[in-house]
């Protein structure tokens, strides 16, 4: 490649790729606009919504068993991240959505899961929310990120308020 020469987005990612590169499958990128900010408030005091600590290892260790393996993979949650919270049902971990800052930014990205019996009752809404408030008290910027064809995820971002900002494709470690 020579300066000044521009390059395509396939262009640019056959040239990675046959640098022996290999890429991520992209990821739709969403943001949390400045208006939609007076719709993410942390849970009641008395909710089944709380912030998630190493005492809850065992409940987390559970929730992680129960999940679909491929699920719990792609939604990158985990108890030893930097924010985490979780809804419980009945004494059961249902949901959980952690996030972890980007190395020396405030950007947070987060990522969020919940038991396939417990889905379509609104539980990861709540669950993000909650995380995203408290993200956002402690000066952070949340991201969501998810694959391109995870369309409950999609639905889930832009229900939580979250708006698409774009795609994007990262080195696969």
């Amino acid at each position: 490649m020579s300066d000044g020469e521009r390059l395509s987005a396939d262009d640019a990612v056959e040239r990675i790729e046959a640098a022996g590169i290999t890429l991520n499958d992209p990821d739709h990128l969403f943001y949390l606009p400045v208006e939609e900010r007076a719709n993410v408030i942390a849970p009641d005091p008395e909710s089944n919504t709380r912030r998630l600590t190493a005492d809850d290892a065992d409940a987390f260790a559970a929730l992680a068993a129960a999940a679909p393996e491929d699920d719990f993979d792609e939604a990158f949650v985990k108890l030893d991240h930097w924010l985490v919270f979780g809804t419980f049902v009945d004494g059961r971990l249902a949901a959980v959505a952690s996030m972890f800052p980007w190395r020396g930014t405030q950007l947070a990205d987060l990522g969020v899961i919940t038991l396939p019996e417990f889905r379509g009752r609104g539980l990861a809404r709540v669950t993000v929310l909650a995380l995203a408030a408290d993200a956002l008290e402690q000066g952070y910027e949340p991201q969501y990120r998810c694959q391109l064809d995870n369309a409950p995820s999609v639905a889930l971002a832009l229900a939580s308020g979250f708006r698409r900002f774009g795609e994007w494709i990262v080195i696969d470690d």
